[in-house]
């Protein structure tokens, strides 16, 4: 990327196991977050800033440059992992639900979003879940939309389990 531009791109990405069903428990969780870790640091202009969620779905923070497409990201972040946990299972361990939820914050929200993502069991045990930082479908239409007079589409992803 050109030094002569400036970026500074957060978000907080999240999605669900197939059927939200609980299949991120116990070592089945770490292995997939380090994977992720792994997958992110290996990606070119993408940089993890923190990882977590719950047994049906994962939450990430990081920051992104101008170039990386953040569909086809999100689409090889889930299939990598899936194709990853069920080879080394030896069968179909893990499948990821359609969709995803995606959103921008400022730097300066990045303590709050970190915090948000390493608290996720607490969170929901207490029910304070953020709901902008739970979605993963297009269940309200933004401001913007509804002034250019766009109805409300459920979000998919990319890849192949995207």
């Amino acid at each position: 990327m050109s030094e002569h531009v400036y970026h500074d791109i957060c978000l907080h990405i999240t999605w669900h196991t197939k059927g939200s069903l609980p299949l991120l428990k116990d070592a089945a969780e770490q292995t997939v977050h380090q994977f992720l870790r792994h997958r992110c640091a290996q990606t070119k202009g993408v940089f993890l800033h923190g990882i977590g969620g719950m047994e049906t779905h994962v939450h990430l923070a990081l920051s992104i440059e101008p170039f990386v497409g953040i569909s086809e990201l999100i689409g090889d972040l889930k299939g990598a992992s899936s194709r990853e946990v069920n080879k080394e299972k030896g069968y179909k361990a893990l499948e990821w639900q359609r969709g995803f939820g995606v959103v921008s914050f400022g730097r300066k929200n990045l303590p709050m979003v970190l915090e948000y993502i390493a608290n996720q069991k607490e969170h929901h045990a207490k029910g304070s879940v953020h709901e902008r930082l739970e979605r993963t479908v297009g269940e309200e239409i933004p401001v913007w939309k509804r002034e250019k007079g766009v109805e409300a589409v459920e979000v998919e992803g990319g890849g192949e389990n995207g």
